[in-house]
């Protein structure tokens, strides 16, 4: 997503997000991942997108160990500290997710990094047995493969992005950014794409999000979006439906494309993806 300007630190004064993606303009830092471990047992329901004479199929469940910090229902995100569910159950989401891989989002000013946010993605376990020709593959094979990170876009299981703020910022700051990041990516928007947009502005304008506000990204489908904000545990319910397949594929692509804004989000990803397939 976004490197975020006007945080609560003094000399983080410019808008940090480039007006294009470019690769150069990220700091991956430290790189992480929540230690993940698999194991794989048999399930008679997957999802109904399988037919009870099709669904007995193998499905990749996760088990994540607890790190050395927390309990094995958390996973610390090394560089901010932040703890992350291993398991998730978000609004008008039909099944709990597990998750995948931990990273953050770093701006520099002059020589200076300044952390703004953690990320964790969540995915529903099923989507896992889509991906069998890419079994085998190593975690830098998996990085760089965008056919891969295109497949598990259009899947459609559920997945979802938390956000955990590390600094305060101001919500109209939040926005600015995030639709530097997105619109570039949208070579021609249509009307349902500008209402779209609309939508997501309204949700952050005039709105402070303070350190440890949470802003959760889900994706039941390709074509929508559902956008929750909470300062205060998990939501209860949802601040917006995002229903253009343009806007939520741009915003994905800010994350998991060639360009991502958080390198070490998209390395621990790929590196949960490799010791899922092996």
């Amino acid at each position: 997503m976004v490197g975020l300007g006007s945080i609560s630190t003094p000399m983080c004064t410019t808008s940090p997000l480039p007006s294009k993606p470019n690769p150069r303009n990220n700091f991956p830092g430290k790189l992480s991942h929540p230690l993940l471990g698999f194991h794989k047992v048999h399930s008679l329901s997957l999802s109904t997108h399988f037919s009870p004479q099709k669904n007995k199929l193998t499905q990749t469940h996760f088990t994540l160990k607890a790190s050395s910090v927390g309990t094995a229902d958390y996973t610390e995100e090394p560089a901010t500290k932040v703890k992350f569910r291993t398991s998730l159950s978000v609004p008008d989401c039909s099944t709990s997710l597990s998750l995948l891989g931990t990273g953050y989002r770093e701006k520099v000013f002059a020589i200076i990094g300044v952390k703004v946010y953690a990320a964790g993605l969540y995915v529903n376990p099923s989507i896992l047995s889509k991906l069998d020709a890419w079994k085998g593959r190593s975690a830098a094979q998996i990085q760089d493969d965008m056919p891969l990170f295109k497949s598990f876009f259009e899947d459609p299981m559920e997945k979802s992005l938390q956000i955990v703020l590390v600094r305060d910022v101001d919500g109209k700051t939040f926005w600015d950014a995030l639709d530097e990041a997105i619109s570039p990516r949208i070579k021609a928007p249509t009307p349902v794409d500008e209402s779209a947009l609309s939508t997501f502005r309204g949700i952050f304008q005039g709105r402070p999000l303070n350190k440890g506000t949470s802003i959760f990204l889900t994706w039941p489908h390709p074509s929508k979006m559902l956008v929750a904000v909470s300062s205060d545990g998990l939501p209860t319910s949802n601040d917006a439906t995002i229903e253009s397949p343009n806007v939520g594929s741009a915003l994905f692509d800010v994350f998991f494309g060639d360009a991502p804004v958080s390198p070490s989000l998209k390395t621990s990803v790929a590196t949960g993806l490799a010791t899922i397939l092996k």
